[in-house]
């Protein structure tokens, strides 16, 4: 196997870097380009493909209904969504631009972690976004009535006012027992500091309800690199009698990022922080070789079958590439510990051909 470490880049790929890393104008954006990356043939005809499954694509999330996958990711300027029947072929997929912010006000710069959910008959888009200011950074919620979400009308429903008012970016949902649950990472307080994880309810998809509980802080020396301390990027997966909140730890500038992870009894008050139980070791990375560089902000998606359990994240194909647009999407598959846990295995090296998803 090549050491892909010790690779020097090609002209082409010193152009493609110079002008992607052009983008990265402030810690967590990774840019504004509305382009279609293109990436490399990924899919052979023996039922296997390769990672990545577009050249660029920070904070992948998917969800799966009525046949197709549908995946989103952070452009930095607008909302988009693929549509796809395979998620290995993700690159051949149609990309649609859903949703463009506004040229002036609260939610016009800076749109990053988009996640589209499906309630009670209406999809709805969760996404961070600030005037221009990254202090000013809050969650906003869309909503479309339309069967396809890449089709039909996404109507604003304005900011999700989450309790205290505070910085806000990665927010996820959870529908668990008939109630709605969301989390985000958010600051403790006004000014610029270290990232936590916190909950609310919410009454409707579009309205919290207070107050937010703490659930994680930034306390283990892994979760510690870079500045300032993070936890982000909270994704929730239910199985049997656990819920798992699966997290990214560290400062995304680091090749340190990793996944961490929150467990908590189905049964229990996900709102009591003494409910959740930290693994003290990360659960996926920290990886630094083999095109697999700050892996992290993750998704799940099972196949269509049930038979499989797969984890989406995007990782950098470079060491030192940090917050960039060179972030992009992978998947590999996942199985389950004695315990009940996940067992995410390391990071597949880009050089390496995987079988494809059961049923593609």
């Amino acid at each position: 196997m090549t050491d892909r470490r010790f690779q020097l880049p090609t002209l082409t790929g010193l152009l493609l870097l110079t002008s992607l890393l052009a983008f990265t104008h402030c810690r967590k954006t990774p840019g504004t380009s509305t382009t279609t990356p293109s990436p490399k043939p990924t899919v052979d005809t023996t039922g296997k493909f390769q990672n990545p499954l577009l050249t660029s694509g920070p904070d992948p999330w998917t969800i799966y209904r009525d046949g197709y996958y549908y995946v989103t990711h952070t452009t930095g300027n607008n909302l988009v969504l693929y549509k796809t029947r395979s998620m290995s072929r993700l690159g051949s997929a149609p990309r649609t631009v859903v949703w463009t912010p506004p040229a002036s006000g609260p939610n016009s710069r800076n749109i990053w972690a988009p996640e589209l959910h499906y309630v009670n008959n209406r999809w709805y888009i969760y996404y961070a976004a600030d005037d221009g200011r990254n202090e000013n950074h809050r969650m906003w919620v869309l909503e479309n009535e339309s069967a396809d979400p890449t089709q039909g009308t996404w109507v604003s429903k304005g900011e999700l006012e989450l309790p205290e008012d505070k910085w806000a970016i990665d927010g996820t949902l959870l529908q668990h027992n008939g109630q709605l649950y969301f989390a985000w990472s958010g600051w403790p307080n006004f000014s610029d500091g270290q990232q936590d994880l916190y909950m609310c309810r919410l009454t409707n998809p579009w309205t919290a309800q207070g107050p937010r509980v703490r659930i994680s802080t930034p306390e283990l020396s892994w979760e510690k690199e870079g500045s300032p301390d993070v936890n982000e990027g909270p994704e929730f997966l239910l199985r049997n009698d656990k819920i798992f909140l699966v997290y990214s730890a560290s400062h995304c500038s680091t090749d340190a990022y990793a996944l961490g992870m929150l467990t908590a009894g189905a049964t229990a008050d996900l709102l009591n922080p003494a409910s959740w139980t930290k693994t003290p070791q990360p659960v996926f990375g920290p990886y630094a070789r083999d095109g697999a560089y700050g892996v992290g902000h993750n998704g799940f998606f099972t196949t269509p079958d049930g038979t499989e359990n797969w984890l989406l994240y995007h990782a950098n194909p470079t060491i030192n590439t940090g917050c960039s647009n060179l972030r992009s999407p992978r998947i590999q598959r996942f199985t389950w510990k004695a315990d009940g846990s996940p067992d995410f295995g390391t990071p597949v090296p880009l050089s390496e051909w995987i079988k494809r998803p059961s049923g593609e």
